[in-house]
């Protein structure tokens, strides 16, 4: 989505110009983030999902540019030598000058080609660095900051190799894109030297925001209004600001990834992107139109058994009537909305009771934080449902055999006698030994600051204890989850797809993978007009509740009124029959198309309908009280045409779209939003 454009873009020489096709022949585009092969936030994701369709297009003239660690260049990248004669003899230069650069293939889908520098081995020339920096922009860089001392080595490589790179292109221009202020010295000492490359940088989440926003403090109210040097020297992070700041002035394009932090990076950084290019995923269809549903009952059926061990004792509600929802993310309690979550989850506890609702709702918290190990009382837990299991296993085996020998004798068994006395007894030391003096643990792990954690004291506060009479339950997972583990043996994406629910309600979050990923894989979410994906959404869809978008308003409301519009969401969301969540639950899946890297381009200007059934969205054939999810509606079923509403919804966004109504440069004013 086109935004105004910078007088910086003029700079641009020599670049070919385009109508139908790019000419990737004649051009090198090289990609530098500090999270190329190394994971360590969501920038990981953008580039590992967007491989496959920039290598498809790009072929062997796209490069890769990131931080060499051993352990994930022996599990991640097969060393190869490089075909392209201008990276070989840049890599040749630096290496004969005391460098080592590493150079294969990322084993990631499509493949592409990687150029990793050794930090450590190149921190010799860290003091001659910091010289050339303070001289291309005067910013200077503490020595205690190690951090930043290894971003002032990584940038000074990517300079350096880049340098190498324009000496050898024979006649190729080259495109650069910088992701984040750990990649931005790259691009301001590129620059300073002017070297003959097209630059683009793109912030993911200004630095200063994500500092104030995690202060508690009203920031978009307030964006106008903060004294930007003093905010970031109070933080004592005025070096990084600076060093961000530049990068977003130097490059000759400034990309976002939302309109929300378009508006934010305008003030905090003080210029207005040109372009918003919102991150996508790399979705895969199932053959089978309905398989992923057929993934959800299965996975379901697993926390189902968690379930089980985790209240035993205290099992007395239905299974089948309860729904899973989650919350997953950095352990950021107000960024991410788990304030709010946990409030509105008090209210939705209240509602449910009142209502006298034989739903029960079980919520997981999937949030790392400091833990010394799992919790004795949950590995009991598990243990208890598997002894059971082991028991009532062999008590069938026994009866099993005694019917099968009387059926074959001709008679009909005595069921009073085809129990004895042994096996009775051992059923009863089952059902005692299900017996617990304590509540369900709300945490699965021994926290380490379990007095002063901000989720274990809301917890406290708002008293949801997993006691018998609550309609909501919690769980906290401190750790993230793996196939591997002793209690919970799942992998992420396995358990979100067998939640009903994801529930982002973020106050700060420039993209949300989260939710991208709950709605590529048909699992309706709560997300907010706060997140970049929330705007994303409410902009192309016409009506995201139809399709399980529920997005919070934290913007224009008081948290009071935004926690209460979430527990309405939540309460709604229960009221709903297993009927209604499978048209959901297809109509989210459905959605997948618009965040498709292959169709993120085309997406200006298109919206999605209101889907055509009657009635419009789940919510509006639910009646004045919570129905069981056994319930379905045969009228409802008639109304419901899922194969005509899906080739509708196909064809809406693979069709052609025109740009000619797009209004180029349109400067949305502070606090306005388009819907």
């Amino acid at each position: 989505m086109l935004r105004g454009r910078s007088l910086s873009v003029t700079s641009l020489g020599g670049l070919p110009r385009w109508e139908a096709g790019l000419p990737v022949e004649n051009l090198l585009l090289f990609e530098v983030s500090w999270e190329v092969t190394n994971k360590v936030g969501g920038i990981y994701t953008v580039i590992q999902t967007k491989a496959k369709t920039t290598a498809d297009e790009w072929g062997d003239n796209y490069f890769l540019i990131g931080p060499y660690f051993e352990h994930n260049m022996k599990t991640q990248v097969e060393q190869c030598e490089p075909v392209n004669d201008a990276v070989r003899r840049a890599m040749d230069a630096m290496n004969k000058h005391g460098c080592q650069v590493r150079f294969g293939r990322w084993l990631i889908e499509g493949s592409p080609y990687v150029v990793l520098f050794d930090i450590g081995y190149s921190a010799w020339n860290l003091d001659k660095w910091k010289g050339d920096l303070w001289e291309a922009c005067n910013v200077g860089i503490p020595y205690h900051d190690q951090e930043a001392n290894d971003m002032l080595i990584f940038g000074s490589l990517t300079a350096w190799f880049l340098k190498e790179v324009t000496d050898h292109a024979d006649g190729r221009h080259v495109i650069v894109q910088f992701h984040e202020w750990q990649a931005g010295i790259g691009l301001i000492l590129s620059r300073a030297r002017k070297l003959p490359i097209a630059t683009v940088f793109t912030t993911h989440a200004t630095l200063l925001g994500r500092y104030l926003c995690a202060a508690n403090i009203d920031f978009y109210n307030h964006l106008d209004k903060f004294n930007i040097d003093k905010e970031a020297g109070e933080r004592q992070i005025y070096h990084r600001y600076c060093m961000e700041r530049a990068s977003v002035h130097c490059a000759h394009v400034f990309t976002t990834v939302s309109e929300i932090t378009a508006i934010e990076a305008e003030h905090m950084l003080k210029r207005k992107p040109d372009v918003v290019t919102p991150n996508g995923l790399n979705v895969k269809k199932f053959s089978a139109v309905h398989e992923f549903q057929n993934l959800h009952a299965m996975y379901k059926a697993r926390i189902q058994e968690f379930v089980r061990g985790h209240f035993y004792g205290h099992l007395d509600f239905d299974l089948e009537k309860t729904l899973f929802l989650f919350i997953a993310g950095r352990y950021e309690f107000s960024n991410k909305g788990a304030d709010i979550f946990l409030e509105s989850l008090s209210r939705l506890n209240f509602l449910l009771r009142m209502h006298k609702s034989d739903v029960t709702v079980v919520v997981f918290f999937i949030m790392p934080a400091k833990t010394n190990n799992f919790n004795v009382e949950t590995l009991k837990g598990q243990a208890v449902r598997k002894q059971l299991w082991d028991t009532a296993h062999s008590v069938k085996e026994k009866f099993g055999k005694k019917l099968y020998d009387a059926l074959l004798r001709g008679e009909i068994p005595d069921m009073n006698n085809i129990l004895d006395r042994d096996d009775q007894t051992i059923m009863k030391r089952a059902i005692f030994s299900t017996q617990r003096q304590s509540l369900p643990p709300v945490t699965t792990h021994n926290m380490i600051d379990d007095s002063t954690d901000p989720i274990l004291s809301t917890i406290r506060r708002i008293g949801l204890f997993n006691s018998r009479t609550d309609r909501v339950k919690l769980i906290l997972h401190p750790e993230f989850l793996s196939s591997t583990s002793p209690l919970l043996p799942m992998d992420y994406e396995e358990f979100v797809r067998g939640c009903h629910l994801g529930v982002f309600p973020s106050y700060y979050e420039p993209w949300g993978y989260t939710p991208a990923e709950c709605t590529v894989m048909g699992i309706p979410s709560v997300t907010t007009n706060l997140s970049g994906f929330g705007c994303f959404m409410q902009e192309h869809v016409a009506d995201p509740t139809a399709y399980g978008i529920y997005i919070v308003d934290r913007r224009f409301r008081s948290p009071d009124d935004s926690c209460n519009q979430l527990t309405q969401f939540l309460y709604g969301f229960c009221k709903q029959s297993r009927r209604q969540r499978i048209i959901q639950r297809n109509r989210t899946e459905r959605l997948s198309d618009l965040l498709d890297w292959r169709y993120l381009g085309r997406t200006e200007g298109f919206k999605y309908p209101r889907p055509p059934s009657v009635p419009p969205s789940p919510s509006g054939s639910q009646a004045s009280s919570p129905q069981s999810s056994d319930a379905e509606d045969d009228d409802e079923g008639e109304r419901y045409d899922e194969e005509e509403e899906a080739e509708r919804d196909r064809l809406n966004i693979k069709s052609p779209f025109s740009l000619s109504h797009v209004p180029w440069g349109k400067k949305k004013q502070h606090g306005e939003y388009k819907n």
